[in-house]
């Protein structure tokens, strides 16, 4: 259970074995059905959830009540609302298993202990956070330069295997069309590849 956990670490930083345990031990494993609520919009966002099995999204609703998925956490994946947890604001955010998923979470303030007692460890939470914005911010210039089925062809190339694990709502949501023009997208696709 853990393994999954000291090999996303230990790309960052180096970690003896009693490091680890230290480092480890306030994670506590938690079980969600798919469908169970994680964060819902307007809560505090307490902990940062590292994901051992399954699949969440992380979304918002528009004001026009329409789902906008900021994206997708799998295996080897961290789940959380940064804003919410570090500026202790109400989230914006809801994550949801989309899956039977298990997660290691931490919270915020065994967060905040093991930075005082492991310096190593602000390191790696450092380096995490400057690879999720420069994630983020590709995402954001996609959305903003490219055309419907350029994302959608940037979707399959970045997840390979993503796709037979959502629904074709959920694909459309992340690209931020709808899914009749997902639909008509596919087609399109499947057929430019015979």
């Amino acid at each position: 259970m853990l393994d999954l956990l000291y090999k996303n670490i230990t790309r960052h930083i180096s970690l003896s074995e009693e490091e680890f345990q230290r480092f480890s031990e306030p994670f506590q494993l938690k079980k969600f059905q798919k469908k169970e609520v994680v964060l819902r919009e307007g809560d505090y966002c307490l902990f940062e959830g590292f994901v051992l099995n399954g699949c969440f999204k992380v979304y918002f609703l528009t004001e026009d009540g329409f789902e906008q998925t900021l994206y997708f956490a799998v295996e080897s994946w961290w789940i959380t609302d940064l804003d919410s947890l570090i500026n202790n604001v109400p989230s914006t955010l809801n994550i949801e298993a989309l899956e039977n998923s298990e997660v290691l979470m931490i919270s915020k303030k065994d967060k905040e202990l093991l930075y005082e007692t492991m310096p190593q460890v602000e390191k790696l939470f450092r380096i995490m956070n400057q690879q999720s914005s420069v994630a983020l911010q590709r995402r954001i210039l996609s959305l903003m330069n490219k055309t419907a089925d350029k994302r959608y062809l940037e979707f399959l190339e970045k997840y390979p295997t993503l796709e037979q694990r959502l629904t074709q709502q959920q694909v459309a949501s992340y690209l931020g069309i709808s899914h009749e023009f997902l639909s008509k997208i596919r087609k399109k696709t499947i057929l430019g590849n015979r």
